[in-house]
């Protein structure tokens, strides 16, 4: 056994921190019934005062007097004002850590209800994020010695990446039996990694030094690499693959396209039903995807989305976000990749799935700790539960002061003689705030809603 993380560095210490401080953050409806408080106060201390002085004009009783006055400022605490908007925050995130969905401000969960468009990314977010080399077409079409010397050229480059697609070059690579641990690659220097573009590297081998790079057509084809004619082998094979919905790569040494490698990455089990519930929620589904519009229109057509946008860099899924909003909609972006992190800022609510980088995970706003896309729908439906619940709160709160305020003032007292005692009005007051904490511990029962 190895130690990786422990104490609060462990994934469960971070969870924990998560949520506490979820539920010690102010929602936007909070802020309002801060506001809403500021102004009860001296609202009802100018209450009681006329209170106390027409009763003390009208009848002389100083102690009648003094009676309504109390019995004004006690039922008219503020408790169960200041008790609607963070009992039911405290519980609502912690029922979604509970199924899944890590909230990291009360703000967010707000937000989450207002939602109008769910963003998706592609790999590793619709898909299921393990991508496999399929194809391997080189311009001699077979593999032979120059092949596999191709081969382990790609693979010395992209051990230095991160991204999924490289971890597949490099099973695909150990399959064909080229060793990619320790010392077995060629040397590689200058290594760059350009965010969804591709990689590029020096490479020694054989006594010689190769300039490699492995992309996507049109970074490369940017770069002015020989990529051969369009009817060449190349074009007509990365042209078949893309139909089929695989990611192609490119390969250039010494700026000459010399293979290209057809990489498959299922969709996720759930991803077209999570879609569906989505759209029957009443949101609008767009993708957006690094990869060549053949193969971002195969997987949209795969989970039923009609809106979609290909062929992008990082910061251009930002500016596809904020065109969306510039519609005037709220948006989501669900991402897990390095590439998603500008979108999962821009947005109005950024989903990070839990299966994907750090730093992904770090620019959102509510955490997908299983991948599943079904948690995007438990999580709105919390939110708006959690939303539904608050609004039932600061009712409760409020009705309780419209009704018994004048009642403790004395209104009916000239007509039925009722006058309520401070007594009944501090047991009002404190069933008021009881029914606030009962109300929002309804939603410990919360359950998502199977959508047929």
């Amino acid at each position: 056994f190895r130690v990786t993380k422990v104490g609060q560095d462990s994934f469960l210490a971070q969870i924990v921190q998560l949520v506490q401080q979820a539920q010690g953050s102010k929602a936007p409806i909070q802020r309002l019934a801060d506001q809403v408080t500021g102004l009860f106060v001296p609202v009802v201390i100018a209450i009681a005062i006329v209170t106390f002085i027409l009763w003390y004009i009208f009848t002389g009783n100083l102690t009648m007097a003094l009676i309504s006055t109390v019995g004004v400022l006690i039922i008219a605490c503020p408790c169960a004002l200041g008790l609607a908007t963070p009992t039911s925050i405290m519980v609502g995130t912690g029922k979604g850590a509970e199924h899944g969905s890590l909230i990291k401000s009360a703000e967010s969960l707000e937000q989450t209800q207002k939602l109008q468009t769910i963003v998706l990314d592609k790999t590793g977010t619709i898909t299921q994020g393990q991508p496999t080399v399929t194809d391997f077409v080189t311009l001699k079409g077979t593999i032979n010695r120059n092949e596999l010397e191709l081969l382990r050229l790609a693979a010395a480059v992209e051990r230095n990446s991160e991204h999924p697609l490289a971890a597949a070059v490099l099973r695909y690579a150990r399959s064909q039996g080229i060793p990619t641990e320790g010392k077995a690659l060629e040397h590689v220097a200058a290594f760059e990694a350009i965010a969804g573009s591709g990689v590029q590297a020096s490479v020694q081998a054989s006594g010689s030094t190769a300039w490699v790079q492995l992309g996507t057509q049109r970074w490369l084809s940017d770069l002015n690499v020989d990529l051969g004619s369009a009817t060449s082998v190349l074009h007509q094979q990365a042209e078949r693959l893309a139909s089929l919905g695989k990611t192609v790569i490119w390969l250039a040494v010494e700026g000459k396209a010399e293979a290209i490698l057809g990489i498959s990455d299922a969709v996720k089990p759930s991803s077209a039903e999570a879609v569906r519930v989505l759209q029957k929620l009443g949101l609008e589904v767009v993708m957006l995807t690094g990869d060549n519009p053949r193969t971002a229109e195969v997987i949209a057509q795969e989970v039923g989305i009609k809106r979609w946008l290909a062929d992008l860099r990082p910061q251009q899924k930002a500016e596809a976000i904020q065109s969306i909003q510039a519609e005037g909609k709220l948006v989501a972006m669900v991402g897990d990749g390095i590439n998603d992190a500008p979108a999962l800022a821009q947005a109005d609510v950024g989903m990070a799935i839990g299966t994907g980088t750090d730093l992904a995970i770090a620019a959102s706003d509510i955490t997908l700790i299983s991948g599943d896309l079904s948690s995007i729908v438990t999580a709105i439906q919390l939110s708006r539960a959690t939303m539904r619940n608050i609004r039932q709160n600061l009712f409760f709160a409020l009705i309780y002061n419209l009704v018994g305020i004048p009642i403790a003032a004395g209104i009916l007292y000239p007509w039925f003689g009722w006058l309520l005692s401070p007594v009944v009005a501090g047991a009002a007051m404190a069933f008021s705030s009881v029914s606030v904490v009962t109300n929002a511990l309804r939603l410990r029962a919360f359950k998502p809603k199977i959508l047929v």
